[in-house]
């Protein structure tokens, strides 16, 4: 019988439901990124791998690259080691991001950091200081490409908050130690808000050839807010979830926020919504 991911763990299955969604900024970011790397078979390391979705889109692009994908997650790892990818060409590992130090003891730095949607995770004040550090240990010429969600004012997230904060509810005892929004508290379970595009270009521009920086908002059409509910559950809406030990006051804060959902996001013509996320892209080329 397959392990179950522990209760703190990711889960690859939740997170895989919208991945033809969620793989669509792999391809945009990659798309400026490969002019980028000159040669055939360029060292990659894949930071957030995931399920190994980007890492497949990845060597699809570069069928001669070394790449290692690293993750936190064991649920995640166990799901990009199944993918079929071929060893030991691909290989994964498990890391902390504001720690980890790639191609430790091998002789050359890496071409290129590839990072889909995990420096969000960063609190605000390591997330450009790891930035930089890994940036940094690029060899001449490699190449840092990132993205992530950049929705903390959206509704979606905006009402995580929200609910989490309502007074006298069956999972207020769940929150009632954290001060939600408040940045100054690292035991919330709300994400920092992302630093304004002109931060990441000032923090990477002294060690780089060329920093370029741009937005996207997707317009993702979803069955209904109850679809929005199973996008977040597989990522934003994961901490709260595991702060609400109790099963029934979980159920009703699921229900309160997917009510709001419905509230916030009103149904098309055809009764599915549109769910709007916008992300944040970063291409820096080391000095």
């Amino acid at each position: 019988m397959a392990t179950q991911p522990k209760k703190s763990d990711w889960s690859a299955t939740q997170y895989l439901k919208f991945s033809t969604e969620r793989t669509r900024a792999v391809y945009d970011l990659l798309s400026r990124t490969a002019p980028h790397i000159q040669t055939p078979s360029p060292r990659i390391y894949d930071l957030g791998c995931g399920p190994g979705n980007s890492t497949s889109v990845l060597l699809s692009a570069f069928p001669s690259a070394r790449i290692t994908g690293m993750d936190s997650s064991p649920d995640m790892l166990a799901k990009a080691s199944s993918s079929g990818l071929p060893t030991p060409q691909v290989d994964f590992i498990q890391g902390d991001l504001a720690t980890f130090k790639p191609g430790e003891g091998e002789e050359e730095g890496a071409d290129m950091l590839f990072s889909n949607a995990v420096f969000h995770w960063l609190r605000g004040n390591t997330r450009l200081q790891t930035l930089v550090r890994l940036f940094k240990g690029l060899r001449k010429g490699g190449v840092l490409a990132i993205q992530v969600p950049d929705n903390y004012h959206a509704a979606s997230h905006a009402l995580m908050r929200a609910t989490a904060c309502m007074p006298d509810t069956p999972w207020s005892p769940a929150f009632a130690h954290t001060r939600i929004g408040d940045v100054s508290d690292p035991s919330r379970p709300d994400l920092d808000p992302i630093e304004a595009p002109a931060a990441f270009y000032d923090a990477l521009a002294e060690h780089a050839q060329s920093v370029d920086v741009w937005r996207t908002e997707y317009f993702h059409v979803l069955a209904s807010p109850r679809a929005i509910v199973e996008w977040v559950k597989g990522t934003g809406l994961q901490p709260y979830l595991h702060a609400i030990g109790d099963e029934r006051a979980r159920k009703a804060f699921l229900e309160e926020y997917e009510r709001k959902l419905a509230e916030a996001y009103p149904g098309l013509v055809d009764g599915k919504v549109l769910l709007g996320y916008p992300r944040l892209f970063v291409v820096a080329v080391r000095k």
